[in-house]
């Protein structure tokens, strides 16, 4: 049976995170997922002496291809702290097992900065590791770099479509650049950012959606021909579904998702825009922004926020926060104080079910 064995073989159907609805399954093959492992390694410069912490699921493409993959091309030791994902546990396994990397999706690693006895744990040895699965506040990922001592950490970019790497910055790069942008896409790949509305490239610096091809692109959704024929164009492009902008260097910045864009009144919002801006803010731990329909408007902003430990606030505090630096229309009309986001299993906000119940509250208030 191994001699048969072939490149372009289906090795696993991986699953999408299902943030936007129902998960999509992802046929792909040899290629993609272990040059994508390999490169990572490579970038992240993995070696036998490195002990990976990996809090993330191995059914994911973020467990089972940036961790487990990365390793096996390396030769790194891989840490796994826990059966489920418990904060205290990634911490202690650190310490303990003098872990030099560390992975997680942001959410992760804001319950592990705001873990209570945080700073009780000694994480010195941490070098590098990867944050990605979601947009990666530049709050936090200074919060990750000098509270953490993560001083190599990467930002990773990509979707399971796509094996799921396609940006990741590098040590060598500056600081700003690994806290402003997603990195530059790894070899063999391609990227270009498109009009929406007419497909083609955009001038470097100007918002479009973006597109990759190349090796690591998917072979399609398994028995759903339509979908893929939706998300790869017939030059082999696929379709990310995300907005961004390319510098002249290769540099990608995400700026927000096409689903996740809010029209109100005719003008188009952006909730990654409003989110990095209220990550500034010294109360707020997490953040989700997203859009509410409404008979006058369109639809109107909502924010969901998680509250730093110890700290309290009154929602109308963050409206007022946000006036004099920011356009009126993206202030949030509708401001949530909560202490759980639903997710998904990896860990990643699910906007859509925050939608449901917030058009639920709204609908109860207007009954009373």
């Amino acid at each position: 049976r191994y001699a048969t064995l072939d490149p372009d073989d289906p090795i696993n159907i991986q699953f999408t995170a299902g943030t936007t609805g129902s998960p999509k399954a992802v046929l792909l093959i040899h290629h993609n997922i272990l040059k994508n492992g390999y490169f990572i390694a490579r970038i992240m410069h993995l070696g036998v002496k490195d002990r990976l912490c990996v809090p993330v699921p191995f059914y994911h493409c973020f467990g089972m291809v940036v961790a487990n993959l990365a390793c096996v091309a390396s030769g790194a030791t891989i840490v796994i702290p826990a059966d489920h994902f418990d904060p205290g546990a990634i911490l202690a396994a650190v310490e303990k097992e003098r872990c030099t990397a560390l992975y997680g999706v942001p959410t992760m690693f804001i319950a592990e900065l705001e873990h209570p006895h945080f700073r009780r744990f000694n994480l010195s040895s941490l070098r590098t590791g990867i944050m990605a699965g979601a947009p990666c506040p530049p709050e936090l990922v200074r919060r990750v770099i000098e509270d953490m001592g993560c001083r190599e950490i990467l930002i990773g970019y990509g979707q399971t479509e796509a094996s799921p790497i396609t940006h990741l910055t590098r040590p060598e790069d500056s600081f700003e650049r690994r806290v402003e942008t997603v990195g530059t896409n790894l070899p063999h790949q391609e990227v270009k950012v498109i009009d929406v509305r007419t497909g083609c490239i955009v001038p470097t610096h100007q918002q479009g959606e973006v597109c990759f091809r190349g090796y690591h692109v998917m072979r399609g959704y398994y028995g759903q021909e339509d979908a893929t024929r939706e998300a790869i164009d017939e030059a082999g492009w696929l379709h990310s579904g995300d907005l961004g902008v390319l510098d002249e260097d290769g540099y990608l910045r995400i700026t927000g998702r096409l689903k996740d864009m809010i029209i109100r009144g005719g003008e188009n919002i952006y909730p990654a825009e409003i989110e990095a801006f209220y990550f500034r803010h010294p109360k707020v731990a997490e953040i989700a922004v997203f859009g509410l329909p409404d008979s006058k408007m369109g639809e109107e902003v909502a924010a969901w926020i998680q509250l730093r430990q110890g700290k309290e606030a009154e929602p109308e505090e963050f409206r007022v926060y946000a006036k004099g630096h920011m356009a009126h229309y993206k202030i949030p009309r509708y401001v949530w104080i909560v202490k759980h986001f639903p997710l998904t299993v990896t860990g990643k906000i699910q906007k859509f079910r925050m939608r449901e119940i917030a058009s639920e509250w709204l609908a109860k208030e207007q009954n009373r």
